[in-house]
């Protein structure tokens, strides 16, 4: 089912959203990925503030190559959200609402999205230079020093991902496979 949301979002709308469900998303959404969630967390362990304002807001696993003349960004393809998974229980239970990535979740990922009613979503990898006409600006905000890996604000208009791990733990990876399996042997049989 199209779903259409505007971040920041709630963890009451973030339950809504279902395994499966083609989102787009319009708002301010962040990019980091592991060597900016590793400076997070370390701030977070000194008493440190984030860079941003974590809570009901998404965070992209992106590190886009240069941006062209005349646009925002370049290439914004998703990286694999596994290399987050050791710092992402912590920025879940601050308040983060959602991730944008691409592969499988830890189980102590899921079992932090469903203590913090929050989704995972994933773009489609190979696609970055069509998602990245859904960016409207970008900007580096954080850790300029770190590149690619800097976090970055977003502003997006419609970014179509795919809820994978809804808040309640359903996972799009396993129910397809479940499925596929019992097609596969329906016509074995």
């Amino acid at each position: 089912m199209d779903k259409y949301i505007k971040v920041p979002i709630s963890n009451e709308d973030a339950g809504l959203l279902k395994a499966g469900d083609y989102v787009y998303i319009t708002g301010t959404i962040y990019t980091a990925r592991d060597a900016a969630h590793k400076r997070m967390v370390e701030s977070l362990q000194k008493g440190e503030k984030l860079p941003f304002d974590i809570k009901n807001n998404i965070i992209y696993y992106m590190g886009p190559s240069p941006a062209r003349e005349g646009k925002p960004i370049g290439s914004a393809g998703p990286t694999t959200a596994s290399r987050m998974d050791k710092y992402t229980p912590a920025l879940l239970d601050l308040g983060l609402v959602g991730m944008i990535g691409k592969g499988k979740r830890s189980k102590e990922v899921i079992d932090a999205m469903i203590r913090n009613r929050a989704v995972y979503f994933a773009a489609v990898g190979g696609a970055g230079a069509i998602l990245s006409q859904r960016i409207k600006k970008a900007q580096v905000i954080a850790y300029d020093d770190l590149g690619t890996e800097a976090i970055r604000q977003l502003e997006v208009e419609n970014f179509p991902v795919i809820v994978v791990i809804d808040s309640k733990g359903n996972n799009l990876y396993e129910s397809v496979i479940k499925e596929f399996n019992k097609s596969e042997q329906t016509q074995v049989n």
